[in-house]
């Protein structure tokens, strides 16, 4: 076995706006703060997100601030994806990828850029 995700990272220009974005949308607890390096984003504005029980091994970041260049990819499991495609549009994200479906392997997948441009995929059975 290869080696594991362990750490994943949010960042934009405004990490209050990205942290409302992601708390609304998947429910994510994440309060500014945490203590990270002055290269990876503002000190006062890192926050860890809290993980959901019986999560795996992945933690996550969000951060930022001005002159900080937004990135991120990674999936997030959830049951529906359309929903959930749906409900980031209406947070303010905008579609980078409509949801298709792989048969063979049972699972929907779909793309979206958040409110400070950062990809995200979402992938469920449905």
């Amino acid at each position: 076995m290869g080696n594991p995700v362990v750490h994943v990272e949010l960042i934009g220009p405004d990490p209050a706006a990205l942290r409302d974005f992601y708390s609304r949308l998947f429910g994510w607890d994440a309060p500014p703060g945490s203590p990270v390096a002055e290269a990876v984003s503002l000190p006062t504005e890192y926050s860890f997100i809290a993980p959901a029980p019986g999560a795996g091994p992945a933690a996550g970041g969000i951060g930022g601030g001005p002159g900080f260049e937004s990135h991120a990819i990674f999936y997030v499991g959830v049951s529906d994806v359309a929903e959930v495609l749906a409900q980031a549009q209406s947070l303010g994200a905008t579609v980078a990828l409509e949801p298709q479906r792989n048969e063979g392997g049972g699972v929907t997948v779909a793309h979206f850029r958040d409110p400070a441009g950062n990809l995200v995929g979402i992938a469920g059975s449905e």
